[in-house]
């Protein structure tokens, strides 16, 4: 590769350079949901970060093989089907779908594979017993324990030395193991719950064998990247190092990416405030791509605080983008100025350079967002000064390149201003009735009726109109 990627690594807690196992692929295994009820924002900026990382290191290149899992039997999925009398794998595949649908609903990629637990099981059950015959599991009344004294390095991931740990809100206490901080990698199965066969006893996987499993199965023993959010750095994360090479004997993911949590109006979500907002809810409210705008204009590591007035700026700052669009393509119907506008064709060869650049530096979706605008601006300032150019043309070509790397602007900016605009407008007014009071209030202006003009701008201001005097004429957009 010409560009090198650098990208924080939870596991050495710096920045490193990617290097790759194989030269020019990427095997990257990200944690999927537990499907027992709708995705929420969560689930949402998991899978938009993995998605542009994707996208991404396929622009510069890369062959990447994308591994996604879903987790379809546990013990939340279980307590739903005695909940509810729908059985557990009815409950899975509903939420299965959904999620799909979901994604697809704000722009994300499927993955390369997408792989289920209850497709896996007689695999589980094989890893399991290589670490048993490793000596690092033990069988106890039909439950499978890791023993984690037994292996040498746990904590690794999250810094936290296991004699200083204490059985407590993340530690299951369990009188079957021999000690508080074993995790189970198989569960003996309960009256009436799903179950498989096993050397053990029927029963199911436990939560964290499950990637461990898919992930080798799929990317190797030894693969490049593993991600998902930073809630999942312990237990999970830990747990599945563990297991992983305890079976294998070789190191597991090299490089380990988590991504910050979201905040609903400057709070943790969390069922236990009730603040949680489901994608299709927020679809409902917002444009898919003001979404993803919204992720994207925080680096991914950091925290990002969803609330009405964070998303209400991203559609804001959107719109802002599709109308410069628009009027360059409309100015790119004329004949091109025979000038050059060379202030342009700089920030261009700036952008080129630092989108590029932002994006190989942690992937910093912000910064890359923020070149962008820079662009825009003087896309903005050359129209009005001198119309359609080369370069504008070739601004234009770059900025769909970018839109496509980081999944927005893949509308027709007609298309989407014309879709968009009465959204949040005001019900009692049309399309057709704005356009008309626009052209009354350019008749007035051009008798220097100003009464009037300004008039129909504070009209329509109090219907969620705001007016836009441009050189090319009048552009309005919804508040």
């Amino acid at each position: 590769m010409s560009k090198k990627v650098t990208l924080y690594n939870t596991l050495s807690q710096k920045k490193e350079e990617l290097v790759p196992y194989e030269e020019n692929k990427i095997r990257m295994y990200v944690c999927g949901p537990t499907v027992y009820s709708s995705a929420h924002l969560g689930h949402a900026r998991a899978a938009v970060t993995f998605d542009v990382i994707e996208r991404f290191l396929t622009y510069l290149g890369y062959e990447v093989t994308y591994v996604r899992n879903f987790t379809d039997i546990d013990d939340k999925i279980i307590a739903k089907a005695n909940e509810t009398g729908v059985p557990a794998n009815e409950i899975s595949e509903k939420y299965i779908e959904e999620y799909i649908e979901d994604m697809a609903s704000i722009g994300v990629k499927p993955p390369t594979i997408q792989p289920k637990v209850t497709e896996h099981v007689s695999e589980i059950i094989e890893m399991i017993q290589r670490i048993i015959d490793n000596g690092h599991a033990y069988q106890s009344d039909g439950d499978v324990f890791f023993s984690v004294k037994k292996f040498n390095g746990y904590g690794k991931l999250s810094k936290r030395d296991p004699d200083d740990m204490l059985a407590g809100t993340r530690i299951d206490v369990n009188e079957k193991k021999e000690d508080p901080l074993d995790f189970a990698l198989w569960k003996a199965a309960k009256p009436g719950e799903p179950f498989w066969e096993s050397p053990w006893g029927n029963g199911r996987p436990g939560w964290h064998i499950e990637c461990s499993l898919m992930s080798t199965k799929y990317l190797g023993d030894s693969f490049d990247i593993h991600g998902g959010g930073k809630d999942l750095i312990f237990p999970h994360h830990e747990n599945e190092i563990a297991q992983s090479e305890a079976a294998t004997g070789k190191p597991f993911a090299k490089y380990w990416v988590h991504n910050g949590l979201i905040q609903i109006n400057r709070e943790k979500m969390s069922k236990s405030i009730g603040n949680i907002l489901n994608v299709r809810e927020a679809v409902s409210m917002w444009s898919k791509e003001a979404i993803r705008l919204f992720f994207l204009s925080h680096q991914y590591l950091n925290p990002a605080d969803f609330s009405d007035t964070t998303m209400n700026e991203a559609e804001a700052a959107l719109e802002r983008l599709y109308i410069t669009l628009k009027r360059a393509k409309d100015a790119s119907k004329n004949e091109s100025s025979k000038d050059e506008d060379t202030e342009l064709a700089a920030t261009l060869e700036s952008f080129k350079e630092r989108w590029v650049k932002s994006m190989c530096d942690d992937f910093n979706t912000a910064e890359a967002l923020g070149s962008l605008f820079e662009l825009t601006r003087a896309i903005n300032r050359s129209l009005d000064s001198k119309g359609s150019t080369p370069t504008l043309q070739t601004a234009l070509e770059e900025i769909n390149l970018f839109g496509d790397t980081l999944g927005i602007l893949e509308y027709d900016p007609d298309e989407y201003l014309q879709g968009h605009k009465l959204e949040k407008a005001s019900s009692d007014i049309t399309e057709e009735e704005i356009e008309a009071l626009i052209q009354e209030r350019i008749e007035a202006r051009k008798e220097k009726n100003w009464a009037r003009a300004d008039e129909i701008r504070d009209e329509l201001d109090e219907k969620g109109i705001l007016l836009e005097d441009k050189a090319d004429g009048t552009i309005w957009r919804v508040k």
